[in-house]
Order: C-alpha cells, then structure tokens, then sequence
C-alpha cells in the first residue's frame, strides 16, 4: 500500500469514526445519568434520517433548515421516549427498563416500516457536502473535512456545558445520586429529559451527515450504526464524553484500516467491530477512559 492509499483510507477512517463518536456520545450521556443502556438510539439516528428526508425531498425545504427541524422533532422524540417508556419505570430492577428500550427499539423500527415503507429510499444529493476536492492525489469530500470539525467543536461545547454551567452541574449531581440531588432542589425529571434530548439531537447531527455520505435511507438502518456506536461508547469508557469520541474514532479508523490492508475479510467488517468488544471486555471492562467503580446494590 502506497502513501497516497494510506492517507485516502486514513481520512476516509477519521470521517466514519468522527460520525460513531457523534452518536456514541448520546448513549454514554444517557448512561451518566441513568445507568440506562438505550438501545433505541440506533432507532432514534434512523427516525432522525426520515425526518430530514421528508422535509427536503417531499416538502422541499433547504436543506439547512430540514436539518434543524429534524434535529428538533428529534430531540422532541427523544424526550417522549423518555416520558412515555423510561419515567415509569425509573424505580424498577434495571431489568425491566432494559426491556423496556428493547421494546421501543422495535416499536420505532415497525412504526418506520408501515409509516415510510419498507423499500429503501435515496436521500437527496447536497452538493456542499459531496464535492470532491484532490490533495496530494487524495480523493477527499467536503464532508470528511466536515465531520470530524462538528464533533470536535459539540465535544467541547458539551464539555463546557457539563462542567460550566448550572445545568451541567445538575447533571453530574443527578448522575451522582438522584435522592441527593432531588433533596437539593434539582427538577431530576427535567434534567433527565434535557439529556435524553441533548443525546437525540446528537443522534439527529449524526444521521445528517451520515444519510449524505450514505445516501440510502430504510427502517433497519440504525440497527448496525446503533450497536457500533454502542461499541464504540463501551471501548472509550460507557459514561465518559471524551471516552466515547475516543472510541468513535478508534472503531471507524480501525474498520477502515483492516478493509485497506486485508481486503479478503471486507465481509467481516461488521464482526470486527464485536470482536473489538470482547477484546476490551476481557482486559480493560471499564474502557479506556472508564473508572473502576463499585455498583450499588
């Protein structure tokens, strides 16, 4: 492999891991604060992509302001979930919410299918994005420079939010102990719902920009991003902001790289991202940036 196919798989691992860090944040956010697992996030990125599809190509709105309505029905979204599925079941064995996210994960999956139809469709072509520019030989899009720019700048704006700011500090308090931080005067259940949509709108930002670099939209195709992303928040450090950008990255370059220099297990992409898993599983559980804590019982 020569430089120039080097650094074309190395941008094109950087776009791909900048896009998991984005979605891998809302998981580890949602963690923080509940210990919850949300396996709906992946659904939540896939309804997010309908969203932005339908308000540019059947209603024909610029494609800014169908991101920034998508991005806001999504955070709505992800606040309903939250309401509706999780509030109830706030003091049940964390079983029964676990369960309980399954569940919405395969309620929005069906309710896409008979919404939207099973068919795939093809998200509109935004040339801002897919330009191609040459450097040095190197094929790169507009949207690789992008990407990783955007995550970069929502990390340090949420890092600033969480430890800057009032609402972060609640945050952290709720994150730490609920009854403590109720007793205090802290509105758990708003904070709770702030979360929950702060990590869909993330969700949404990711869906945008990956429905334009993979112009294909169905009702399944947040499953495999979903539990990539899921992977990815596990590799960084479940819980930890900066953990989960880490372990974005480290997932998508990887994939990148094992497809460029053995190309023969291209069809094991995916189970590549899950053998990852075992790996950290079996010699740092906590993830790179995770702490060694002792669960409550």
């Amino acid at each position: 492999m020569d430089f120039t196919t080097f650094m074309q798989y190395l941008t094109n691992g950087i776009s791909l891991g900048s896009l998991y860090a984005l979605i891998a944040i809302g998981y580890t956010m949602v963690y923080g604060i509940l210990k919850l697992i949300n396996f709906a996030h992946g659904d939540i990125f896939m309804m997010a992509a309908y969203f932005a599809f339908f308000g540019v190509a059947t209603f024909g709105l610029p494609w800014y302001f169908a991101f920034i309505i998508a991005i806001a029905i999504t955070g709505i979204l992800g606040m309903t979930i939250e309401f509706a599925a999780y509030r109830p079941l706030r003091s049940a064995p964390k079983i029964s919410i676990l369960i309980s996210a399954i569940g919405v994960s395969f309620l929005l999956e069906n309710l896409a299918v008979v919404l939207f139809g099973g068919r795939p469709k093809a998200f509109p072509n935004i040339e801002l994005f897919t330009d191609v520019v040459v450097i040095g030989g190197v094929s790169i899009q507009k949207l690789t420079f992008i990407i990783p720019i955007a995550t970069v700048i929502i990390l340090f704006a949420l890092l600033h939010l969480v430890n800057k700011t009032n609402v972060g500090m609640a945050m952290r308090a709720v994150a730490k102990d609920v009854e403590t931080a109720r007793l205090m005067g802290i509105n758990v259940n708003r904070i709770i719902s702030f979360t929950f949509a702060i990590g869909s709108m993330l969700a949404a930002v990711g869906a945008m920009m990956w429905c334009v670099k993979y112009p294909q939209i169905v009702a399944l195709m947040g499953m495999i991003p979903g539990m990539k992303c899921f992977i990815a928040a596990v590799i960084g450090g479940i819980g930890d902001i900066k953990g989960a950008v880490i372990g974005g990255f480290i997932l998508g370059i990887s994939e990148i790289m094992l497809v460029g220099f053995l190309p023969g297990l291209t069809g094991y992409r995916d189970a590549f991202a899950f053998v990852l898993l075992i790996v950290i599983l079996l010699f740092k559980p906590t993830g790179i940036m995770g702490k060694n804590l002792t669960e409550k019982v």
